[in-house]
């Protein structure tokens, strides 16, 4: 099983190795997309975690248990290529090299790289780039 996922930690939560636990508690494997955890403030953590189904629920219980918010990543990133122009910008601004011209000077767009930062749609002059609620 692998899902995407934003955790929204409360305060008290903050300080702890969630991360770890899920790692080494519940044999998950975790890929941190984004992250904004600051001591004594709300924290955010995108990421994409993998395992086997009873152990993705067990991790997620315990989650739960800490009092952090989950919510399945519900948004895509969709490339219309009539619309693109193929200008470039999206290419520059994004940070995972998911937007690349193939050797046919084509866009590409690899959905597995991509963080969900949104960089390629502020970036797209043409709005060929979208966010998919």
């Amino acid at each position: 099983m692998k899902k995407k996922l934003v955790l929204t930690y409360p305060p008290k939560a903050v300080n702890k190795p969630v991360v770890y636990h899920l790692v080494k508690n519940f044999d998950l494997e975790v890929n941190i997309l984004r992250a904004k955890i600051e001591q004594g403030e709300t924290g955010v953590l995108v990421l994409e975690l993998k395992g086997p189904r009873e152990n993705f629920e067990k991790g997620l219980e315990y989650l739960n248990s800490l009092g952090i918010e989950i919510q399945h990543l519900a948004k895509d990133i969709i490339l219309d290529e009539k619309q693109c122009i193929i200008c470039g910008n999206c290419i520059g601004v994004c940070p995972t090299d998911a937007l690349l011209l193939d050797e046919n000077s084509d866009l590409v767009f690899n959905k597995e790289k991509c963080i969900l930062c949104e960089n390629c749609v502020i970036a797209c002059p043409t709005r060929a780039i979208r966010l998919l609620i």
